[in-house]
């Protein structure tokens, strides 16, 4: 994946909801934060209010840890269910496998078994293809798998989807760790709540970052069992904040009046708009299902290079010609089409 440069001019990116800036309501929650003096480390009011929301919201009987970010808290989520020995199965386009430095490998010690997955979801077959060499002292054993909803691709799993992975899971013997950055995009899309995707893993990210948030996210182990190592491995990973209560005011932000899923169901509306806007338009062609803030389209190479000479996106794949075009909390419906009447305009070029 490849990025052009940022354009002088100020239009809106379509580049990733990462470059969005941050919503006025989580702003003004971390202002009020910022009053006298708080206990560090998470023993405030601001962070015992911010984890029994996301308790409450997603059913768990375990506990909820704050964390500054998403690969942070994707190697905490995954060190929480794994032992020494043992091996994740995911997605080769899984942004633990693609976009993390090596982190999982590096930190755990772990080894990532990657399945070729159609639009970035696994399914029990695909997991299944992995279980070779169980028992087997030779080689890691497959103990975790970790699913991304919404997907690198911006598809969703399925409430049926996720259930069906995750008691193919058990009867298996493996755990199920979900990669939540994007998940109010998904709960947005499928008109679920948190707690009905949440039931289906064992540990979940719940992303605040790319969805109104500054800087944090949230782990949420499911069972008390697990929850007996998380204090020390999150300091171990260098993800206890000891200003906490200004990561607590943006989850708690996001929780009131579900600003989550508002946020999310405008970003999702954008790319909708974006997608349905594309139809018609020669040589342009939408290659996966737009369920979330993602649209992955192809088109002629000289009309990626025109386009990005005033818009900013990704190219997701040069040697195809696929471009990710990316919407946000805060994407405005003029903005998408400005960026649509350009792409027609540079479509007509030939």
């Amino acid at each position: 994946m490849t990025t052009a440069a940022i354009p002088s001019s100020a239009r809106k990116s379509f580049g990733s909801d990462n470059h969005a800036g941050v919503h006025p309501s989580v702003l003004a929650a971390i202002t009020e934060a910022n009053s006298g003096d708080a206990v560090a480390y998470g023993a405030d009011p601001w962070t015992a209010r911010a984890t029994a929301d996301l308790k409450r919201l997603s059913g768990a009987s375990g506990e909820v840890y704050l964390v500054l970010n998403g690969s942070g808290a994707n190697v905490l989520g995954l060190g929480l269910l794994l032992g020494r020995h043992e091996a994740v199965i995911c997605a080769e386009s899984a942004h633990i496998n693609t976009d993390e430095c090596g982190s999982a490998e590096r930190i755990l010690g772990t080894k990532l078994l990657t399945v070729p997955a159609p639009g970035g979801k696994l399914t029990p077959e695909l997991i299944a293809r992995r279980l070779a060499g169980r028992g087997d002292e030779h080689f890691a054993q497959p103990a975790v798998v970790s699913v991304t909803q919404s997907t690198e691709f911006g598809t969703c799993y399925s409430l049926a989807e996720l259930g069906k992975i995750h008691d193919f899971c058990t009867a298996s013997g493996l755990r199920v760790y979900m990669d939540g950055a994007r998940l109010a995009n998904a709960a947005a899309h499928l008109g679920c709540s948190l707690a009905e995707m949440a039931e289906h893993a064992d540990v979940l990210s719940f992303g605040g970052t790319k969805n109104g948030a500054m800087g944090v996210e949230a782990i949420i182990v499911m069972r008390e069992q697990d929850t007996a190592a998380t204090p020390y491995l999150r300091k171990q990973h260098m993800q206890l904040v000891s200003k906490m209560r200004y990561l607590a005011a943006q989850i708690s932000a996001l929780v009131d009046d579900d600003l989550w899923l508002r946020n999310a169901g405008h970003a999702n509306a954008m790319a909708r708009r974006l997608a349905d806007g594309l139809a018609g338009v020669p040589g342009v062609e939408v290659v996966y299902p737009v369920e979330s803030d993602a649209v992955f389209a192809r088109l002629d190479k000289r009309h990626i290079a025109a386009l990005q000479r005033d818009w900013m996106f990704h190219v997701w794949d040069e040697d195809s010609g696929v471009v990710r075009w990316m919407t946000a909390f805060d994407t405005p419906v003029a903005a998408v089409d400005e960026f649509l009447a350009d792409i027609a305009a540079t479509a007509k070029t030939g």
